[in-house]
């Protein structure tokens, strides 16, 4: 089955240019001209690969991305027109699993979503017995890919998952910022250590009761990050 696309941006002649590539590569393709419209669309379909533009009408990429990431961890890319490292810092904050600046190369774009669509579907071809990992108050679950803490169900991305999940499974195992990044996102990404960073921090926020004082996602402070049991 064909991998499904969804493309959010307000420029119409991009969207066009991005959908008419996509497809003669055999993608199946969704567009939103607006983040209202893209929210509505990404809550009816589980798309394989999101491609977000940051700045919309009516709602926000950020909003966007973090809304959908409120009830789905499909990947996304967020397109934006501005190469501070703040937005880009800002989009993996929201929940965004790669950036891609403007003006881009629509080589690069389908690499990258080829690319992350590829990483996306061997986490989901894992093994398939049931496998559960418990650690402390939190529970993780390999094959649904949730986890949960006393119980309660805390909503990580996908990105999130992975890194917990390498890490509880590697108990007392150190990955410096160069190792998980290689690991969870590929040795393709392009993206530097600081996008581990900002997950770690985001997934101490979820899983952590008091996230400056970590029971999980300890910090080797010169090497990198590691779960002790």
């Amino acid at each position: 089955m064909a991998s499904r696309i969804l493309v959010v941006d307000d420029e119409k002649l991009i969207v066009k240019g991005i959908r008419f590539s996509l497809e003669q590569d055999g993608f199946q393709v969704d567009c939103a001209y607006d983040g209202e419209e893209a929210l509505k669309l990404a809550r009816q379909t589980d798309y394989d690969a999101v491609l977000l533009d940051l700045m919309l009408p009516v709602m926000d990429g950020l909003e966007v991305c973090q809304q959908i990431r409120e009830f789905s961890d499909m990947p996304i890319l967020m397109l934006t027109a501005k190469s501070d490292d703040m937005d880009k810092i800002m989009g993996l904050e929201y929940g965004a699993d790669d950036y891609i600046t403007k003006p881009f190369n629509i080589l690069e774009v389908k690499a990258r979503i080829k690319a992350i669509i590829r990483r996306n579907s061997k986490n989901k071809q894992k093994e398939s017995g049931a496998r559960r990992v418990v650690a402390g108050d939190l529970e993780l679950d390999a094959d649904s890919r949730r986890v949960f803490s006393k119980g309660r169900e805390i909503n990580l991305t996908a990105k999130e998952f992975d890194l917990l999940e390498l890490l509880l499974t590697h108990p007392g195992k150190v990955y410096s910022r160069e190792q998980l990044l290689n690991t969870v996102w590929g040795a393709d990404y392009p993206g530097d250590v600081r996008t581990v960073d900002v997950h770690v921090r985001r997934l101490r926020e979820k899983v952590e009761e008091n996230p400056s004082d970590p029971h999980y996602v300890y910090t080797k402070w010169g090497v990198g990050y590691f779960y002790k049991n």
